[in-house]
C-alpha cells in the first residue's frame, strides 16, 4: 500500500528514515550503486519529496504504528 512522506528523522546510525502518514518508518538510504536516492542528501531535497509515496510494506503485512521520534 502506497504512503505518502510526511517527516523525516535519523537512525541511530545516522541514516535518513522517512515517517509515512500511516505511521510506519521506513528507510531512505542514499548507498550507489544498490540504492540511488541523492535527494535524500540534503534538505531541500528531502523537503521537495514530502508527500511522495512510497510502498509500504508494514501496512500490507497489517503491522502497528512505529514509534515516531521527532522530524528534523
Amino acid at each position: 500500500m502506497k504512503q505518502p512522506i510526511v517527516g523525516y528523522h535519523r537512525d541511530d546510525e545516522g541514516h535518513w528514515v522517512a515517517q509515512l502518514a500511516c505511521g510506519h518508518n521506513q528507510h531512505v538510504r542514499h548507498d550507489p550503486p544498490w540504492i540511488n536516492r541523492p535527494w535524500v542528501v540534503n534538505p531541500e531535497g528531502r523537503n521537495g519529496m514530502l508527500g511522495f509515496q512510497l510502498e509500504c510494506v508494514k501496512c500490507d503485512g497489517g503491522a502497528p504504528r512505529d514509534v515516531q521520534p521527532p522530524s528534523v
